[in-house]
């Protein structure tokens, strides 16, 4: 066989060894898309094993993560440092090679595995490809020019979240995107037209997209026709590959047995027969390797070139040149906490107000924020004054409009943070987090730094009634690991949580109220801290009680009542426990000392979170049913978020 066959089939083998000695994960797919990945890697894609973050590399997803197997395969092949003893690691403890990838591996470029969430973030790369070339690329000064390629599988197409993201992609006729799609007709439960039977080409070409088709996904000259031919189209392209699951093993292939377990010791000596291979494990011949080397040394070339013209451009825009490493190098303005603008704010203000205030003045002097809402801006207050709309016509804009689409909108932002450049940010009411929910999920695994503007924060809502009321939202966001939850109390706190955002690592949501709240005159920063001593009383006190957002004004109005009848308390405004909770114990034990036990909590949300400050001698005042439509104002004092009842909870504690 050729040296071309020959390597395809080294990845598949290598493949189905790796599945084979964890006894665990999905051969099917590597061994069906092994020529598909040939073509992208060895030949279309621009990337350079020596230097992963090179950037102005082609992107590359494997939406369909559990063929994990496979770029593992290309990792190893290509140079990128997974060694053999990698592979042989495959979903072990400590390994780099776990089940689904993750950036944690150099080469890989998202974690997938969440079917879906790839193609979003491939969308966003592509939206980040475009916004920096607008603002960068000059007559013969192309720095910013690249492609993104992802694979997906039937399980990507049926998943709303790539249907969300592709109709975007067509809309905004993102040019650079290509979509490799396994089409094998199956599915874990069988052939996939016991769900689904819509002809998914027709569909993309409805969205806006070039559709192109590969009858046979096994030849790899006909994916690089293919390829060629969507370099030459302004709109986004779907590549249609007919291939066979589990190619190779005669015994499985074409069957939904091949999707997600090992072939098994006979099986995979038959597979490696069938295709004219060599029977040991983990074989690769010098051959193979060196021909990837001679591959991936004109991804070296290419970065050479690029690093040519750098230099050339350097020259030629100095101050262009170094905004760009600004960009990239995520550089803020010296000083930006001390900023005093950013702190000042006056009037009764709603918190989504005094955050679309945070935006304007972070987007004055961080110039690559970027960011927009589910067709909500006008509420959300997302907007970028001056800042111009992101479309097919306009790559300059730096608002972006994802229509109803939350989940995309969610995964988009994650391909924009994970392309590098930009920060972004994106908004919609909090009720809808739950579409957002699990792109937030992937925010926090990948540590990236999205900013999500979650207004409408609770029954406040009013009229809209229990549909659009958040209950169990702050409780289910505040469980998802390496997520800051920020719930602001007034407009100092909410520029705390927007420079806590820009500044700190990982996602961050701000919950924002629709209803006007005063302002405080204490220092905002202390809100750095998570929780903070508010509105001490004199002396020790007797009683605790904390709040977040626009609960605080009602503990701060029961303060004054309480001291009226002898009682001391302390206020404590709590806008993120999860930045309380980080804090030294000296810190945390000076705002909630633990010889207080009477600790009385209140938020317009479900009461679960708060138990770990109350203890078992507390109370937390909050709303575990479901609201009503109704005016604001009606619903606090009908649900018991009013001054009155912390009164008569303090006292309950106390025993009085």
């Amino acid at each position: 066989m050729d040296i071309q066959q020959k390597t395809i089939n080294t990845i598949r083998t290598l493949s189905a060894d790796m599945v084979q000695k964890a006894n665990s994960g999905h051969p099917g797919a590597p061994l069906g898309m092994a020529a598909m990945a040939y073509a992208v890697w060895a030949d279309a894609m621009w990337h350079n094993p020596a230097d992963p973050k090179w950037r102005n590399r082609d992107r590359f997803v494997l939406s369909n993560g559990h063929a994990s197997a496979l770029i593992y395969s290309l990792l190893h092949l290509f140079g990128y440092g997974l060694t053999m003893e990698d592979l042989k690691s495959f979903r072990q403890w400590g390994s780099k090679t776990p089940g689904h990838p993750e950036i944690e591996t150099a080469g890989v470029e998202t974690t997938t595995g969440p079917l879906g969430q790839g193609v979003a973030n491939a969308v966003g790369m592509a939206i980040a490809e475009t916004m920096l070339a607008a603002k960068f690329n000059r007559p013969d000064y192309e720095i910013v020019n690249h492609r993104v390629y992802a694979f997906c599988g039937d399980g990507c197409m049926m998943e709303g979240v790539a249907a969300e993201a592709a109709a975007l992609a067509g809309t905004l006729k993102l040019g650079k995107l290509t979509l490799l799609y396994d089409d094998n007709d199956i599915s874990i439960e069988g052939n996939t037209d016991i769900a689904m039977r819509e002809d998914v080409g027709a569909r993309f070409a409805a969205y806006g997209w070039q559709v192109l088709r590969v009858e046979d996904g096994n030849d790899p000259q006909q994916v690089l026709a293919a390829l060629a031919e969507a370099r030459r189209d302004e709109r986004p392209s779907l590549i249609v590959c007919r291939t066979i699951i589990g190619y190779g093993c005669p015994a499985k292939q074409g069957t939904s047995g091949v999707h997600g377990a090992p072939l098994g010791d006979e099986n995979l000596l038959a597979m490696k027969r069938t295709l004219g291979m060599p029977e040991d494990m983990f074989h690769v011949d010098e051959d193979v390797y060196a021909h990837l080397r001679e591959c991936a040394d004109r991804g070296a070339q290419r970065e050479r070139e690029w690093n040519d013209l750098l230099a050339r451009y350097a020259q030629a825009y100095p101050d262009l040149k170094k905004e760009f490493d600004a960009w990239y190098n995520m550089e803020l303005p010296q000083d930006l906490m001390n900023d005093p603008e950013l702190w000042a704010f006056e009037g009764k203000i709603a918190t989504r107000a005094t955050s679309g205030t945070m935006i304007n003045r972070l987007a004055s002097r961080l110039p690559n924020l970027v960011g927009g809402s589910a067709d909500l801006a006008p509420s959300n207050n997302t907007y970028i004054k001056d800042g111009g709309d992101y479309s097919a016509e306009n790559r300059g804009g730096r608002n972006l409009h994802f229509g109803v689409r939350e989940h995309a909108m969610a995964a988009i932002c994650n391909g924009i943070a994970l392309h590098g450049g930009l920060r972004v940010f994106c908004g919609t009411f909090f009720v809808f987090s739950d579409y957002m929910k699990h792109a937030i999920r992937m925010s926090a695994i990948m540590g990236l730094p999205v900013t999500y503007v979650l207004t409408h924060d609770s029954i406040g809502v009013g009229e809209d009634g229990a549909t659009h009321e958040p209950i169990e939202h702050l409780a289910g966001l505040r469980a998802i690991p390496n997520l800051k939850v920020f719930r602001p109390a007034d407009g100092k706190e909410t520029a705390a949580a927007w420079l806590c955002a820009v500044t700190g690592q990982g996602p961050t949501c701000l919950v924002l109220t629709r209803q006007g709240l005063p302002q405080y005159q204490e220092q905002g920063p202390e809100a750095f801290k998570g929780g903070y001593v508010l509105s001490d009383c004199e002396g020790a006190p007797d009683a605790l009680l904390m709040a977040s957002g626009s609960e605080v004004e009602q503990i701060l109005t029961a303060q004054p009542i309480l001291a009226a009848e002898g009682i001391r308390a302390r206020v404590i405004s709590m806008p993120c426990m999860e930045l309380f909770l980080k804090q030294d114990a000296a810190y945390q034990e000076s705002v909630l000392p633990a010889s207080v036990r009477a600790r009385v909590a209140m938020e317009a949300g479900a009461t679960m979170p708060w138990y770990r400050f109350t203890g078992l001698d507390g109370a937390v005042i909050g709303i575990d049913h479901f609201g009503a439509s109704a005016p604001a104002g009606i619903l606090f004092k009908e649900y018991g978020f009013t001054a009155d009842n912390v009164v008569a909870t303090v006292k309950r504690v106390l025993g009085k």
